[in-house]
């Protein structure tokens, strides 16, 4: 099948759009994505010069997701006096799985000359997740403990690094998947969270609204959330790039494996059901998000044990350190 665009064979075809592209047509699609993304969501503001600079800090895990988002950053803006790069990894003690996908993010960082800084969770908390798994009293997930730990390192040393913007490598599968669960599970909090967190667009924005409810946190963006998961890990492969594709040994979650199974199954019948998730649970969400500040919420405050964020007075991370205490 030739592509849609030229005479060239085509290596894919996206069936929510009919389109047959070759290579190079594929490749600027995803990274067209990529960027309008980043101008819908005003992630550069117009006021932002060479002389007042953003530090935008990429979670870089390795993975096919972020591995390609911090290549396309890098083309991007690689050469712009107004951004700053900055690579932050972390190894969560996860032997051998972690150490591989390391080696691709040291790899890409120095292919692209980008700043690179790793955290660990020994040196953070005096934990390794190989252990956690191993010795965890309460038989949680490893996943339960895992994301809370990330989230709290990501937030934390995007903050020391003078982050204007925190990136990560979520996808468009991701984003449908987690819009599914909040909607399945009623969960209208966390459905505002999100909006505010994540959908929003940044202040300056043509329509008025702003991401993030708390200047307790960096705020965040997705520059990947249009791009279907199967076309990110084609444009890694096509582009050649580091990234370790591999699942993590201790990856439990059962639940959003089922989502991930539906979503399939509609995606196939149905092309297009992950867009349109997103399309209605944005929609949806905002007005949650509206909702939720109209009521009025509970004002962050100092954890008691680490002086972190948080709307409880021991923050979530310490009460998961105290479990396996």
């Amino acid at each position: 099948m030739d592509c849609d665009k030229c005479d060239e064979s085509a290596v894919m075809h996206a069936a929510y759009s009919g389109l047959h592209l070759c290579e190079e047509h594929f490749c600027r699609s995803v990274e067209r994505r990529v960027r309008k993304r980043i101008r819908d969501d005003n992630l550069l503001p117009d006021e932002t010069t060479p002389e007042d600079p953003e530090t935008w800090v990429v979670g870089l895990s390795g993975g096919k997701d972020s591995v390609v988002l911090t290549e396309i950053l890098a083309e991007t803006f690689g050469a712009d006096p107004r951004v700053e790069l900055v690579a932050l990894s972390i190894h969560e003690g996860i032997e051998g799985y972690r150490d591989e996908s390391l080696e691709a993010c040291r790899e890409l960082t120095a292919d692209l000359d980008i700043r690179h800084e790793v955290v660990t969770y020994d040196d953070e908390f005096d934990v390794r997740m190989d252990e956690v798994v191993e010795d965890d009293p309460h038989d949680m997930s490893a996943c339960a403990y895992c994301g809370v730990f990330r989230r709290d390192v990501l937030s934390r040393y995007a903050d020391e690094l003078g982050a204007d913007k925190l990136l990560t490598g979520h996808n468009l599968d991701d984003e449908a998947e987690t819009a599914l669960m909040n909607f399945l599970e009623g969960d209208i909090t966390q459905m505002a969270s999100h909006f505010d967190a994540s959908l929003g667009p940044f202040e300056g924005a043509e329509d008025g609204r702003t991401r993030g409810d708390s200047e307790a946190f960096v705020p965040r963006g997705k520059p990947l959330r249009d791009v279907p998961e199967k076309e990110v890990a084609l444009y890694a492969h096509l582009r050649d790039l580091p990234a370790h594709i591999t699942e993590c040994p201790h990856a439990d979650e059962a639940y959003r494996g089922e989502i991930q199974e539906l979503l399939y199954e509609l995606e196939e019948n149905h092309p297009g059901t992950r867009h349109s998730i997103m399309a209605g649970y944005e929609e949806l969400a905002g007005m949650a998000a509206a909702e939720h500040r109209g009521e009025g919420q509970e004002e962050y405050r100092e954890c008691e044990r680490c002086g972190g964020p948080t709307r409880r007075e021991v923050c979530r991370k310490c009460s998961l350190l105290d479990a396996l205490a």
